[in-house]
């Protein structure tokens, strides 16, 4: 996607790159709702999902769907990672997102119910109480227009 927003600039993005626990899911369970816009995503972007997998839950809960998956144990891992995708958005919360949500062209934090850290807040273009915002934004340009402009 490549999309021109007034007074804030081109932003062109090929994949979305999401943070599991606290982003995309609670205690690394992924809801049914997510997972249908993550095969919506994945039609128009790379779907690329990082987790140190705290809960064991990666390929259970998003094997079988269009997303790539990636195990990193740390934020150097994590934005290394990122950086194989580029140009991508970024989606996270935590401490462990920062780099990966600052060398994004465009990120979000999500503040959900396990909460964001400040760094991650002040790291990302656009906050969002729960991920389905996020991805609502990614597939509907207009929405992303309006948030963004100057």
């Amino acid at each position: 996607m490549k999309v021109e927003i007034p007074n804030y600039g081109e932003v062109k993005i090929e994949a979305v790159v999401f943070d599991l626990n606290g982003t995309l899911g609670e205690k690394g369970r992924v809801d049914e709702e997510v997972k249908h816009l993550l095969e919506r995503l994945a039609d128009r972007y790379t779907v690329v999902v990082i987790s140190a997998d705290t809960f064991g839950t990666l390929e259970e809960g998003l094997g079988g769907l269009p997303v790539r998956l990636e195990r990193a144990s740390n934020a150097a891992e994590k934005v290394e990672i990122a950086r194989g995708y580029a140009p991508y958005a970024a989606i996270g919360n935590g401490n462990n997102d920062v780099a990966m949500l600052e060398e994004a062209e465009l990120a979000f934090c999500v503040i959900g119910k396990e909460g964001a850290t400040v760094d991650a807040l002040l790291a990302s273009d656009i906050v969002v109480t729960d991920v389905r915002d996020a991805i609502a934004m990614l597939l509907d340009e207009k929405k992303l227009i309006a948030t963004l402009r100057g």
